[in-house]
């Protein structure tokens, strides 16, 4: 039988109109899984805010998941991304939720309820990330519980009247199609026919119902979350308490030696400022730590536990102390290593108040964040060795990325077994007894300095003009000293280079070799030699599990 064409067209509207609908009610239900799950970060903020400082769930799952990656992978973060690590992470975990959000709205619409139950495991995940989390306090479950719930009651809600709009939009679709195939059966056979069906609603007012509470749900966790964290801000003014923080003039300062900073182009400062000083830790978020309700506790194997609020310490006696620093994670020629006035109080007299009891080997120093170190008793009281808690920094209060108020800054040892920022808490304990943050996850409990050196110019991949040039670098050996470095171009001779006048054996000198540069391609090496006449190591070894080591030879084209 022929088909008109009112037909035909009646049949193409019925195959293409369902799957287009289907398509932007989908999207319809991804932004309400958005708003859903935004309306939970929100409430949760809020509630963490009021009841339970540090139990937000964006930062308490962004620490697990620090905590869970594996020992590569975050190497290869912090090589790849520096400083900006954090960030970088941060939104990963945005993105991830908004993924995530949107699956679940899709989810209630399509298969309900499983978007609510996923919308409902995602508040037990978060439940678990902040109660696991060192110091979480007896409220810390509530502020994702309240905003789990939020977001399934909220999620329901919309997909409800998002279904309720598709199914008006179907019946309207349905009874127009009715309509063409009733008026082409008019048009074929001239006869009347019954009256199409009717929607018992109009699509309008679904549709209207759902933007409404979608617009208002979503207004109002962008308020709520803005709020949240702007009066955060206004809360802590952690920033505004250090600048206006006026710490006691040094008992003993650092004497510069003539001849310690060498004025070479393209050469590292002696002292790092600390805009430039590197930063790797395991804080997500840079904690805030007001020192009026700052206190230090030593306890563990001590003849007595000892408490000391940031007044009492410092009431100690400050000195000043030139120290350089380095990250285990340091590559071979890296720059995650810096030297700073640091101002302080020898541990080692912290230590004697609480009097460690004979078998201690170690200290299991806490941060505010959860971080612990591990560093040898022996090390902390040498009468040799300047370790101190540090509550300045190049003669200003220490910079809140860098451990406000108090710190630990230990000469010769690498900073995951002892530079312990934001410290809360010094446990006398033994290797035996105890694990640090990073020895379960494969490094070393004992970590000493390897020293090395460094070429900070000429760089590869920088020209060099023909004729005189310089060769210049670092050179480290904590506790010990530098004797001299050493460099060679291309396959000659070993040639001494001219070194800083050292400030100290805890401190890195400069150095430089003049050298008349000749057209073409050269290999630039350079190594040290300590003052207990060790050569540094040759060989190249990762920073795992306790330090790279190798000599650093780099590619110079002189033009």
């Amino acid at each position: 039988m022929r088909t008109w064409p009112a037909e035909r067209r009646s049949r193409r509207r019925s195959r293409t109109g369902p799957r287009a609908g289907r398509a932007r009610f989908l999207a319809w239900a991804g932004l309400a899984g958005v708003v859903a799950g935004a309306a939970f970060l929100a409430v949760a903020e809020l509630l963490a805010l009021l009841l339970a400082r540090g139990a937000g769930p964006v930062l308490a799952v962004g620490a697990f998941v620090i905590d869970i990656v594996p020992q590569p992978v975050k190497e290869f973060a912090i090589s790849t991304f520096g400083e900006a690590d954090k960030p970088v992470l941060l939104g990963s975990l945005g993105l991830a939720v908004v993924v995530a959000s949107v699956l679940a709205g899709v989810l209630q619409f399509v298969r309900p309820p499983l978007g609510v139950l996923a919308m409902g495991v995602a508040g037990a995940a978060s439940i678990a990330a902040v109660t696991t989390r060192a110091g979480a306090s007896a409220w810390a479950w509530l502020p994702s519980l309240v905003g789990a719930a939020v977001a399934t009651v909220l999620l329901r809600a919309m997909i409800v009247r998002l279904r309720a709009w598709a199914a008006s939009a179907d019946a309207a679709a349905a009874a127009d199609a009715t309509t063409a195939t009733d008026a082409t059966a008019t048009d074929a056979t001239a006869r009347p026919t019954a009256d199409p069906p009717v929607p018992s609603r109009r699509p309008s007012v679904d549709r209207r119902a759902f933007l409404l509470l979608t617009g208002v749900a979503a207004a109002s966790a962008l308020l709520v979350g803005i709020g949240a964290r702007v009066a955060d801000v206004a809360s802590t003014s952690i920033a505004r308490i250090r600048d206006a923080l006026r710490l006691p003039a040094a008992g003993r300062t650092v004497t510069v030696p003539p001849g310690a900073e060498l004025d070479v182009p393209g050469l590292s400062p002696l002292f790092t400022p600390n805009a430039e000083f590197y930063r790797v830790d395991t804080a997500l978020t840079v904690p805030e730590v007001d020192p009026g309700s700052w206190t230090l506790v030593i306890d563990g194997m001590v003849e007595r536990r000892v408490e000391l609020s940031f007044d009492e310490l410092v009431a100690m006696g400050l000195d000043e102390y030139a120290v350089t620093l380095t990250c285990v994670s340091n590559e071979v020629g890296g720059d995650l290593v810096g030297t700073a006035k640091w101002l302080g109080v020898p541990v080692r007299d912290l230590l004697r108040l609480a009097g460690p009891a004979p078998g201690a080997d170690m200290v299991l120093s806490r941060s505010i964040d959860g971080f612990t170190a591990s560093t040898p008793l022996d090390a902390l009281t040498d009468d040799g060795r300047d370790a101190i808690l540090a509550v300045g920094m190049n003669g200003e209060p220490l910079p809140i990325e860098h451990g406000f108020p108090v710190r630990m800054v230990v000469p010769g040892l690498y900073g995951y077994v002892s530079a312990t920022k934001w410290l809360t808490e010094l446990k006398v304990t033994t290797f035996a007894a105890d694990e640090a943050y990073w020895t379960p996850r494969g490094y070393s409990a004992e970590a000493p300095i390897k020293f090395s050196s460094r070429i900070d110019t000429p760089r590869s991949g920088t020209p060099v003009p023909a004729g005189a040039a310089v060769i210049a670098g670092m050179a480290w050996a904590q506790t010990v000293g530098v004797e001299r470095v050493e460099v060679r171009v291309d396959d000659g001779d070993w040639r001494a280079a001219t070194l800083s006048t050292p400030v100290n054996a805890d401190t890195w000198v400069q150095w430089f070799l003049e050298w008349d540069a000749t057209p073409g391609t050269h290999y630039v090496t350079a190594r040290a030699v300590n003052r207990a006449g060790e050569l540094q190591v040759e060989e190249r070894a990762p920073i795992a599990p306790d330090g790279s080591t190798g000599w650093q030879r780099v590619l110079v084209t002189v033009a």
